[in-house]
């Protein structure tokens, strides 16, 4: 069937990913020929190559492939039988999913390369892969440990392929005049170049502020004529820095612009032949489906577009097969006979929220249960416990299938668990809400660091923050006549709209919730259909930043989406616009009451720990040393130390050996916290006379405010 000329771009594309996703294939068959591998190791393979043989399927179909959807279905066929065992894979079974291979990439080259209708029907070289694909009990080692000779496809030549199509294939992507060959490693280090230019840029910026501040003092002197020379060549000089810096803000952007061009394309390049294999499919199973794509033309990195299509692949096609009724079924129930599936695609910071959602019939809690106690994947009394959330994460699991039959779209248990394990590996999550008749919505959370992103700096108290200049809409000051103060929240009239208020500084835990005072700048912020007004202490500017994720132990602290570095060095924390607008309880303290020092050499660390001890009540100091811990204790008194295991200058063990030295700090409590999680760091910690230990993965997960009030009663109790 020739392909869509529209689509031969993406065709090529596809061919060039192929070979990546085979080249992967190969090395797991070649690892199963192996002897002496565990039974994990083996399940784990089988698994992978059965996600790798499904994205081949899902993704050349939705090109209108059908001849290479048709070849990897088949290989899947053969793989099938094996995944239930837990033994090397045999030769012969080996040597047909290889050349099985060799025939869909030979063919998907030549589609790439427009030669499709040149391509012989590959039903004759199908009906041979499976022929020679011999059952596992067929497959045995004969004696001596040597293996069956390989079957007829197992020859160099494959059977339906012209042997000059085989002779003349090349490498994807190789052409003469393809231009300079670039590895993704250079690119990135060329990012990281452009970074640092950044930085030196809004250093310039806070050298001509420390000027003009500079040549305000001397003009409060008067006109003397000590100072005449001086002020006109510090204004010469500052004219001549804002011009630099100036120039310095163009070249940063246009080598950002230039490397975006090269590193990144339109979200579109992924979504738009979905829409044809929501056609096609929805045709097939005789449904009527229409996919609605929104944010196309966002643009992202390539890498992480090439990695997310199988996944959203999998995504709509589980939508049509599992998720719409037939037309007749849904006119029953009141609906269009056509079912609606909708694509947004919407980034903010460095995040990307990609979500993907079906006016279907939902999710059957209860049949996900039954299936999932059929398949083992948890017990009736397991399954009896779980609440709806826990359900509907079910179907995340390995091997979870409603089909009992296999078809050509569904039925092997391969599917979801490949979408979680792929935004797993793109260190990002996936979230599944149902309303049963209504539909199902698939939210996948993604960190992007390709460039920089507008940043709105805030303050709450002393505590500056960043918010995505994308969630921002507008920023107004409070008026009495604009609130309506209820007795248990404030709204705020905008736009013909009452907007709840919320109090950052609250939000934060820094302080008691109280409405927004007369003139306070209030924050219109949006994320997920949602909207609040946020009131900040102060707007301090918008700021062109790079914001990095988190390091993985501190990764899941709800509020924080990454942080930023300022000019000077300081680390700036960027909040997550929708923890902004959820509707979680907010946390009302007395601030000030408790005060604890925070001792660590990692900005990152610090940072988090005082938003959390904060949080708590608290108020935090900081110390990056261990050594300047200790002129903090000689200057102030504090209820708790929370210091880490490791560092440079003073470890986590000796600051607590001069502070039980001490008489006035013999009986503080001190909470050591490590990156290390293990028996042997915390027996270390515990045994040098910390009060308590955590790791920091602990801390990320919500334990170090409950750890700091146990051991400060533990503490009390025992004074």
């Amino acid at each position: 069937m020739p392909v869509d000329p529209m689509l031969q771009p993406l065709v090529a594309g596809f061919a060039v990913e192929a070979q990546e996703v085979i080249q992967k294939v190969t090395m797991d068959l070649l690892e199963l020929e192996r002897e002496g591998l565990e039974n994990d190791a083996l399940a784990r393979i089988y698994t992978r190559l059965g996600r790798h043989l499904h994205t081949l399927k899902g993704s050349a179909s939705s090109l209108g492939l059908q001849d290479l959807g048709d070849i990897a279905h088949k290989l899947e066929d053969a793989l099938a039988p094996l995944k239930a065992h837990t033994q090397k894979m045999p030769r012969p079974v080996v040597d047909v999913l290889l050349h099985g291979l060799d025939l869909f990439m030979l063919r998907a080259q030549a589609h790439a390369d427009g030669r499709g209708d040149d391509l012989p029907n590959p039903a004759a070289a199908l009906a041979q892969l499976v022929a020679a694909a011999p059952p596992p009990e067929e497959a045995a080692v004969l004696p001596g440990g040597a293996f069956a000779q390989p079957p007829p496809a197992a020859q160099p030549a494959v059977a339906g392929v012209p042997a000059e199509l085989s002779a003349s294939l090349e490498p994807a992507g190789e052409s003469a005049d393809a231009g300079w060959r670039v590895s993704a490693g250079q690119v990135t280090s060329l990012m990281r170049e452009v970074e640092r230019l950044r930085e030196v840029r809004l250093r310039v910026e806070e050298r001509s502020r420390e000027l003009e501040r500079v040549s305000a003092l001397l003009a409060k002197q008067g006109l003397l004529a000590e100072t005449a020379e001086a002020r006109t060549l510090l204004s010469g000089t500052g004219r001549s820095l804002r011009t630099d810096g100036e120039e310095t803000s163009d070249i940063v952007d246009a080598l950002e612009d230039g490397l975006k061009a090269i590193t990144t394309r339109p979200t579109r390049t992924i979504l738009d032949p979905l829409q044809r294999m929501v056609r096609d499919l929805s045709r097939q199973l005789g449904k009527e489906a229409r996919l609605s794509v929104v944010g196309a033309e966002v643009s992202l990195d390539r890498r992480l577009l090439e990695k997310l299509q199988g996944a959203l692949v999998h995504i709509l096609r589980n939508a049509v097969d599992h998720g719409l009724e037939m037309p007749a079924e849904r006119e029953k129930a009141g609906k269009h006979h056509e079912g609606a599936l909708t694509l947004r695609v919407e980034q903010q910071g460095n995040l990307l929220y990609l979500e993907a959602s079906d006016d279907g019939r939902g999710i059957d809690l209860s049949q996900v249960r039954k299936v999932a106690e059929k398949r083992g994947l948890v017990t009736a009394e397991e399954a009896a416990r779980l609440n709806d959330n826990q359900v509907r994460e079910l179907i995340f699991r390995e091997g979870f299938s409603t089909r009992s039959d296999v078809t050509d779209t569904s039925g092997r248990g391969v599917g979801l668990d490949a979408v979680r394990a792929t935004v797993e590996s793109l260190q990002g999550r996936i979230e599944v809400s149902s309303t049963r008749g209504q539909g199902t919505r698939f939210v996948l959370t993604l960190p992007v660091d390709l460039g920089s992103s507008p940043v709105l700096m805030v303050r709450a108290l002393e505590q500056f923050v960043g918010l995505p200049m994308l969630a921002v809409e507008s920023t107004q000051l409070a008026r009495p006549d604009m609130l309506r103060v209820g007795k248990r929240r404030t709204h705020l009239e905008h736009q013909g709209q009452l907007l709840p208020v919320v109090d950052l500084g609250a939000r934060l835990g820094l302080r008691a919730s109280s409405p927004p005072a007369e003139g306070q700048p209030l924050l219109i912020v949006q994320s997920g259909g949602k909207r609040v007004a946020l009131g900040v202490d102060a707007v301090v500017g918008d700021r062109d930043l790079v914001i990095r994720p988190l390091p993985s132990e501190v990764r899941e602290v709800a509020a924080w989406q990454g942080a930023a570095t300022l000019s000077r060095g300081e680390l700036l924390l960027i909040l997550r616009p929708d923890w902004v607008v959820s509707d979680s309880e907010k946390v009302t303290v007395s601030a000030g009451s408790r005060r604890a020092l925070v001792v660590d050499d990692s900005l990152t660390a610090r940072a988090l720990h005082r938003a959390m001890l904060e949080a708590g009540g608290f108020q935090v100091h900081l110390a990056a040393s261990g050594a300047r811990a200790l002129e903090r204790l000689q200057a102030d008194t504090y209820d708790v130390v929370i210091c880490d295991l490791d560092m440079e200058e003073m470890d986590g063990i000796e600051l607590i050996a001069r502070l039980r030295e001490r008489k006035d700090t013999r009986t503080l409590p001190v909470i050591l916290v490590s990156a290390h999680d293990s028996a042997v760091a915390r027996e270390r910690g515990l045994s040098s006379g910390a009060d308590g230990f955590l790791s920091k993965r602990e801390c990320a997960a919500g334990r170090l405010l409950a750890e700091v009030l146990d051991v400060m009663s533990r503490r009390g109790s025992r004074a």
